[in-house]
C-alpha cells in the first residue's frame, strides 16, 4: 500500500479490525491456529484501522472489515495513505458485487471475502496473504542477479531529436528484447514521450514532484501509463504557469523505484534539468549524447562532455549523430571528431518519410521505419547501450573498438570554414561590393 515515509518501527505480523463479535471470534480462532496473537484482532472497521495505523507501524498482514463503509472504494484510499509499502490487505464486507470485488483487487487489496465468512475461508485467505508476503523474499535472490540498465538521453541542442531517440530505444527494448522498460520524460511542461505513443500524458510526474513522499511501488504502478505489455511511461503536461518546484529528491526516488520494478530505465533528460539536478545523470550507467554535425553542435558537445566528466564521472557516454546525411553535413565527420577530441560512436541516418509517418500514426521512429537503415541503426544503438555492439562502419553501426585519436582543438578552423561555406552559398549579386 501507499503511505508517507515514517521511521522504521517493528511491524506486527498480523492485525484485524472487525465490525461484529461473531466475525471477530472466528478471526481470532483462525489467527491462533496460524500462530498469530489473538489480541491483535479488535473491534472496529475501516475507520478504526485508518486511525490506528496513522500513528503506528502497519502490520505485515491486515484484515479489515468494510461493513461500516457507505462507499468502500473511496474510503479504501484513506487506508492506502497510512498503510506502509509491503502490507498485504485482506478485506471483508457485506456487498456481493463483482464490480466492487474487481475494483478492490485493482486498487491493491489482496482478497475480498463476503460475510458471513466461514472458518475455512478465513484460514485460506490469511494463509494466501502470508504466501504473498513471503513470495517477494523468495524472488529476491533472482532479482538481485538482474542488472538494471539506466540510460539518460540528452540533446546537445533543441531539435536534434533526443526525444525521438529516447522513445525509439524504449520501444525497441520493450518489444524486440521484451525487457520491462520505464520511459521517464523529465520535460514537465513540453515533454513528448506520451505523444510518441499516441497516449495522454496524465499527471503522474507532476504528482511525484509535488509529493515525493508518496513515491513507492504502488504509486509507480498507478501513475505510469502502459504503452505495451513491457513498457510504462511517466510524463506530464503541466500548465505553463506552474514552475518546476523541486529539489530533485523526487527524481532520485523515481530512479530508485524504477531499479526495483524494471530491467531498463530510459530517461528523456532536458539540458536544463540535467544542469540543475546533476544527481540524475550521475545515477545512470550511460548517457546517450545526441548531436548534429554543425558548428553549434560541436561547440555544445564539447561543453556537455566536459560537464559530464565533472558531474557524472561514472557514467559511460555515447555520442550519437542524428539525422545524418553524408553529403549534406555542415561539418565533415573528421572535423567534428577532431574538434570534440573524441569519436562519434553512432550515426542515425535521416529518414524524412519515416519521421512523417511516425508523427501521423502516433508511433516511434523505430516502429515507423521498420526495414530501413534508420531502424537498423536504432537497433544497433540499443545494443550499444548494453556495450555489446562491435565496431563497424558509419552506416548506422558502431565504432567502439579503438579510443578516439586526440587532435588539437579546432573550433577556430571550423568557424572559419563555416564562414567560407556561408559565403559560397550567397547569391553572386550579394558578393559584389558596393561602388
Amino acid at each position: 500500500m501507499n503511505a508517507p515515509w515514517k521511521p522504521a518501527a517493528p511491524r506486527d505480523p498480523f492485525a484485524a479490525f472487525l465490525c461484529d463479535d461473531p466475525t471477530l471470534d472466528r478471526v481470532r480462532s483462525a489467527a491462533v491456529e496460524l500462530g498469530f496473537a489473538s489480541e491483535k484482532c479488535v473491534r472496529g472497521g475501516l475507520r478504526s484501522a485508518v486511525q490506528a495505523l496513522a500513528v503506528s507501524a502497519s502490520p505485515a498482514i491486515l484484515l479489515v472489515d468494510l461493513s461500516d463503509c457507505s462507499d468502500p472504494l473511496n474510503e479504501i484510499n484513506a487506508l492506502a495513505e497510512v498503510c506502509e509499502p509491503g502490507t498485504v490487505v485482506v478485506a471483508l464486507g457485506q456487498a456481493n458485487d463483482v464490480r466492487l470485488y474487481r475494483a478492490l483487487i485493482a486498487s491493491g487489496i489482496h482478497d475480498y471475502l463476503l460475510k458471513p465468512v466461514a472458518a475455512d475461508q478465513l484460514l485460506e485467505a490469511i494463509s494466501g496473504a502470508r504466501t504473498a508476503l513471503l513470495a517477494p523474499r523468495a524472488a529476491a535472490a533472482a532479482e538481485a542477479e538482474r542488472t538494471h540498465n539506466a540510460i539518460a538521453v540528452v540533446g546537445t541542442r533543441g531539435g536534434v531529436g533526443a526525444s525521438t531517440i529516447a522513445a525509439s530505444l524504449a520501444w525497441l527494448a520493450s518489444t524486440a528484447e521484451g525487457s520491462p522498460t520505464a520511459l521517464l520524460d523529465l520535460d514537465v511542461h513540453f515533454g513528448t514521450a506520451s505523444l510518441a505513443f499516441d497516449l495522454e500524458p496524465g499527471r503522474g510526474l507532476a504528482d511525484a514532484i509535488e509529493t515525493p513522499s508518496r513515491i513507492d511501488g504502488l504509486f509507480i504502478e498507478r501513475a505510469m501509463i502502459r504503452a505495451n505489455e513491457n513498457l510504462a511511461i511517466l510524463s506530464s503536461e503541466a500548465p505553463l504557469s506552474t514552475p518546476l518546484a523541486t529539489d530533485g529528491s523526487a527524481f532520485v526516488q523515481l530512479q530508485d523505484e524504477f531499479r526495483q520494478a524494471f530491467a531498463r530505465t530510459i530517461i528523456d533528460l532536458p539540458r536544463s534539468v540535467m544542469l540543475n539536478f546533476p544527481q540524475v545523470p550521475a545515477r545512470t550507467e550511460l548517457v546517450v549524447l545526441v548531436t548534429e554535425l554543425t558548428l553549434a553542435g560541436a561547440r555544445d558537445t564539447i561543453r556537455i562532455l566536459a560537464w559530464l566528466r565533472a558531474n557524472a564521472p561514472d557514467a559511460r557516454t555515447l555520442v550519437v549523430a542524428n539525422r545524418h546525411q553524408q553529403t549534406h553535413a555542415e561539418i565533415a565527420r573528421s572535423e567534428f571528431e577532431s574538434t570534440i577530441e573524441g569519436r562519434i560512436e553512432h550515426f542515425v541516418p535521416l529518414d524524412t518519410k519515416a519521421a512523417v509517418a511516425a508523427a501521423k500514426l502516433g508511433q516511434t521512429l523505430a516502429e515507423a521505419a521498420k526495414g530501413t537503415r534508420t531502424a537498423a541503426a536504432l537497433a544497433t544503438l540499443l545494443a550499444a547501450t548494453r556495450g555489446t555492439a562491435a565496431a563497424d562502419t558509419e552506416g548506422g553501426e558502431l565504432l567502439l573498438d579503438q579510443p578516439a585519436a586526440r587532435s588539437p582543438f579546432a573550433m577556430k578552423a571550423l568557424l572559419a570554414r563555416g564562414r567560407q561555406l556561408a559565403a559560397a552559398k550567397m547569391p553572386a549579386a550579394a558578393k559584389v561590393p558596393a561602388q
